[in-house]
């Protein structure tokens, strides 16, 4: 096969590109220029994609022997993953840029662009496992895995990319059971990146102020902070700097009456006001998503999708990326984008607190990964009284 290695610059996507090597595969690495400051530099271990990034994917491809470009997708990732990003906090939600760009950059424009240059499949570093195995009517169901990695399985931001483009990636790193034995495979084939640090926190955030770059590009937007009466207890610069379930950095004058801390439960961009109160508020036991991804018709099947949806089935959901999954019971609920268009969830003898809206809710049958959607609302169905004393816990856009 004629296979684009995505090279980030780092460990992963060195290694993952010498195996795809070693299987006997035509393979081109291909580098993503996302900035648009061509001077960046990479702070530490902190963004990714930076001159010296670029300089370190160069010397790895020469090593394997392969082909390298760079390709300029800094317009396409600013529109996209950089404006979401802005525009969902601005209207009160919590975006994953990780998942944005996973969506946008490495499985729709680099990927739709190697397919239409003739590649066959884009290999990636991510941790995470493409599990094939044969349908009852004899055909191929092509699934995606949880990485055995538990510390570094990315399963999560991959939920997004849906079938067809799960059908053409290949993640060469989905059998390693620790970062360890990556670096030590890097160091044997005399790989510069072995001893690389891993980056992390938002890539176009480098120096890791996400409040700072928020300020910066939304401006100040002094408003209130209220309590669950409305009574006025504080105030700040921008609601856009708040997310549900926070609770420091409040700057609350006076305590609350029974002593405990208070959380943010809510972010209302119209009325440009923070609603915060106790913990227990921040208790939900019912999801709702929108914009599904389903990578397991065969589940929705058994579950009788049909043009109103399907019913409810057995699973297991996650909110964040590296959060504990919880038990759940899932469905397909249609709107105007099709049968599988909404997700309802809900979590029956388990419970999830500051699930905010604009996460990713991805859904797991054990480690296969069956769908993902963007959450739009979250909420308490017990009593009032079991939740918060007195108040129902509703979270949403």
């Amino acid at each position: 096969m004629r296979v684009l290695a995505a090279m980030s610059g780092g460990v992963d996507s060195a290694v993952a590109a010498a195996r795809v090597v070693d299987a006997g595969h035509e393979v081109v690495g291909v580098h993503m220029a996302l900035s648009r400051n061509r001077n960046q530099f990479r702070t530490g271990s902190r963004g990714c994609c930076s001159i010296e990034d670029a300089g370190d994917a160069r010397r790895a491809a020469d090593i394997l022997g392969i082909p390298y470009y760079v390709w300029d997708l800094s317009e396409k990732f600013e529109d996209t993953v950089v404006a979401d990003f802005l525009s969902e906090y601005a209207a009160g939600r919590t975006p994953n840029p990780c998942v944005r760009c996973n969506e946008h950059i490495k499985f729709e424009a680099l990927l739709d662009k190697a397919t239409a240059l003739g590649f066959d499949a884009v290999a990636t570093g991510h941790y995470a496992q493409v599990i094939t195995r044969t349908g009852a009517d004899g055909a191929d169901i092509r699934e995606l895995h949880r990485s055995p990695n538990t510390a570094k399985d990315q399963s999560y931001v991959l939920a997004v990319m849906g079938p067809s483009r799960l059908a053409r990636a290949m993640f060469p790193l989905g059998a390693y059971e620790t970062k360890d034995e990556v670096r030590a495979e890097a160091a044997a084939r005399g790989l510069s990146v072995s001893n690389k640090p891993d980056s992390y926190d938002i890539c176009f955030v480098a120096d890791g102020d996400t409040q700072g770059f928020l300020r910066d590009h939304l401006g100040s937007k002094p408003g209130d902070i209220v309590d669950t009466d409305g009574t006025i207890i504080g105030a700040h610069d921008g609601a856009y700097s708040y997310t549900v379930g926070q609770r420091k950095g409040l700057s609350i004058g006076r305590p609350a009456a029974d002593g405990k801390p208070r959380y943010v439960l809510d972010v209302q961009p119209v009325s440009n006001r923070i609603v915060v109160g106790p913990a227990e508020m921040l208790t939900v036991d019912r999801i709702t998503g929108d914009q599904s991804v389903w990578l397991a018709d065969d589940v929705l099947a058994a579950a009788g999708l049909d043009e109103q949806g399907s019913a409810f089935f057995d699973a297991e959901v996650q909110v964040r990326a590296h959060g504990e999954p919880v038990p759940a019971r899932v469905r397909a609920v249609a709107d105007a984008t099709g049968p599988a268009g909404r997700m309802e969830v809900e979590l029956p003898g388990e419970t999830l607190r500051g699930v905010a809206a604009g996460q990713s809710l991805v859904v797991y049958l054990g480690t296969r990964v069956l769908g993902q959607a963007t959450v739009v609302s979250s909420g308490w169905s017990g009593a009032p009284a079991a939740a918060a004393g007195a108040t129902t816990a509703v979270h949403s856009a």
